[in-house]
């Protein structure tokens, strides 16, 4: 069995070892509820910024506190339980081999993330917000979260150890490279331990290590790198996996994937001085952040053209299969992104569009049409396979899915492309006197109307993942829908 076609070994047969899927179920089920509440909890609080009365004057429902529930939610609940259960499923079938550590681990993992998550929210809800010069009374969450991220490193680790696949996929380099980078960029952001344990100044701060712009670089390189790292490394893993498997073809490229790896570890993670342009850090730090982004150029659409050309024969299943609209759309998304981001990074450019709507649209066409979409293709193939039903309820749910999600995420993005390079041009504009021409509240009134149709957005979205949790309910009981088959061939063919 070569390395190219590894990815197409799923059906099991007697000499099969008992996969733990079981974990995995939960996971799926986890990520499911966690995607629904923080696309819920972003697009209420982007109503929030249109019509401010919506913060209801109560501390916790205000946009300051709800908006790091949102990205925590859809990053880290939605996004980390992906991860979880796609990493556990592929590893073990592309190993041969049962998740290392058995239900034990697998269970730790689960009930010990969702407690995190949950005690994460709590935490942001009620005020607590972790600072890098004091020690908050959450500190311990992060050594908690440390010793959960141990157990997965090893329990991972372990099932690669004891595979019986003379080579490890491709897929697992991605997942191996974001599980140990993580840890290293959580370890290295949060030495808030306090040095005294009932209080006082952080381990950082005691020393002089925190301040000004160190502690912004410090920040961009965990901040940046967690994109890197969590957003792109572990979901191109699920890219490598899952569209050869949903395809049935071979990856277009093995040798191009392990160029793609090798590049996009070693470029990114110099990358993240990019978000500080025209700021005190040193302009050589600057250049080297712009330099290694344009560079990420090519890895990142070596990769994508990678992921796109493995339909090299199979490209009709564009037209009857919409669960390979989402994994194929994911990619394009993916090419998108990864050219924006570098374009965002020169100099001149990043003067127009810091500090502006452009970047949350950047990061949406990123966040929604990337990493939600190749999510969203995932769970759509893994429901059937883990709860053994034939097929999803209804693939015309699915494709209505698709269309209204890509709809919210084209309103989205454009929107914000659009509110964010008027807000660069109406912060620089001067008047012939040489006076600003445009007052800060005045640049505010202008985005109004754009950030009504960013929420409108944002709730076609929600929408779109609401049918999607309505079709796992009813695949998992069982129900079967009767309906004409999704654009088959010879439907297709009549209406040509």
């Amino acid at each position: 069995m070569t390395q190219a076609t590894m990815a197409q070994r799923g059906a099991r047969t007697d000499a099969t070892p008992d996969y733990l899927d079981d974990v995995v179920k939960k996971f799926v089920i986890a990520a499911t509820f966690w995607g629904v509440i923080g696309f819920l909890a972003g697009d209420y609080i982007a109503w929030q910024l249109a019509f401010p009365v919506l913060n209801l004057d109560l501390e916790w429902t205000s946009f300051g506190r709800l908006r790091p529930v949102h990205t925590s939610a859809v990053i880290f609940a939605f996004g980390g339980n992906i991860l979880f259960a796609t990493s556990i499923f592929v590893v073990q079938r592309t190993c041969r081999a049962t998740f290392f550590g058995g239900s034990t681990s697998g269970n730790i993992l689960f009930w010990g993330f969702q407690l995190f998550i949950v005690m994460a929210a709590l935490s942001y809800v009620l005020g607590f917000v972790s600072g890098k010069e004091y020690a908050e009374p959450e500190w311990w969450l992060d050594l908690y979260l440390t010793v959960l991220w141990v157990i997965y490193l090893v329990s991972f680790m372990g099932t690669l150890y004891k595979r019986s696949e003379p080579h490890i996929y491709v897929a697992n380099w991605f997942y191996l490279a974001f599980i140990v980078t993580i840890a290293m960029l959580h370890l290295g952001n949060n030495l808030a331990i306090p040095v005294i344990f009932l209080g006082g100044d952080s381990f950082m701060k005691s020393y002089g290590l925190y301040a000004g712009v160190q502690d912004a670089m410090t920040q961009w390189w965990y901040g940046h790198n967690a994109v890197g790292f969590f957003l792109t490394a572990g979901f191109l893993a699920i890219m490598y996996y899952f569209v050869p498997k949903r395809a049935n073809r071979p990856v277009y490229s093995y040798r191009l994937s392990i160029v793609h790896f090798w590049a996009l570890i070693f470029l990114y993670i110099w990358a993240g001085p990019h978000h500080l342009h025209y700021t005190a850090l040193p302009d050589w730090a600057q250049t080297l952040g712009a330099t290694f982004s344009v560079m990420l150029w090519m890895p990142s659409w070596g990769g994508m053209i990678n992921g796109l050309m493995t339909l090299s024969g199979a490209w009709d299943k564009l037209r009857t299969d919409p669960v390979m609209r989402f994994l194929v759309s994911s990619v394009a998304f993916y090419g998108m992104s990864t050219f924006e981001g570098p374009l965002m990074s020169i100099r001149p450019v990043n003067s127009l569009s810091h500090y502006t709507d452009w970047t949350i649209g950047h990061v949406h066409s990123g966040a929604l049409g990337w990493v939600a979409f190749v999510s969203f293709g995932a769970l759509y193939y893994l429901v059937p396979v883990l709860w053994r039903r034939k097929s999803l309820y209804s693939m015309r749910l699915v494709s209505m899915h698709f269309w209204i999600a890509t709809v919210g995420i084209v309103v989205y993005i454009t929107a914000m492309w659009i509110s964010g390079i008027m807000q660069g041009l109406m912060w620089r504009a001067y008047d012939s006197m040489g006076f600003l021409q445009y007052s800060f509240i005045e640049t505010v009134e202008a985005m109004h109307p754009y950030y009504v149709i960013r929420a409108i957005g944002g709730l076609l979205f929600l929408a779109g993942s609401l049918i999607m949790v309505y079709n796992f309910w009813r695949t998992i009981r069982g129900d079967v829908r009767n309906e004409v088959p999704y654009e088959s061939a010879a439907t297709a063919g009549a209406r040509g």
